[in-house]
């Protein structure tokens, strides 16, 4: 317990930054789901008009209500993956620690090569 409030000033925004980092997975599984259900409703309607159950009209306008459904969720998430940045940028100038490790991450590109030495 005592470790806990000792740590906490170092610890309680990098728990922050890891809350938000389960928060977008929880979205973006949520979404990822109803993209790919919306998908197969799709084909599912695509092959009942190749079957000849349903007319084309009603295919037309079907599918219309679909492909909007499916750019209103990518709308809508790219709406939030930038709420999200601008917390992240936030939450990085409010906390000089964070600052560092996130400097710290983007300083290296995969064209350096590192060398351990013993």
């Amino acid at each position: 317990m005592l470790l806990k409030a000792l740590l906490l000033p170092v610890m309680g925004p990098i728990s922050g930054v890891m809350w938000i980092g389960e928060k977008i997975q929880e979205r973006v599984n949520t979404e990822f789901d109803a993209k790919e259900n919306l998908h197969k409703q799709l084909l599912a309607l695509q092959l009942a008009f190749d079957l000849g159950e349903i007319s084309e009209e009603e295919f037309e306008v079907q599918e219309e209500e679909m492909l909007l459904k499916i750019q209103a969720l990518e709308e809508e998430e790219h709406c939030e993956l930038e709420e999200i940045e601008e917390e992240t940028e936030e939450l990085l100038l409010e906390n000089p620690v964070l600052e560092e490790c996130n400097y710290l991450n983007t300083e290296y590109n995969e064209s350096q090569t590192l060398v351990l030495l013993p």
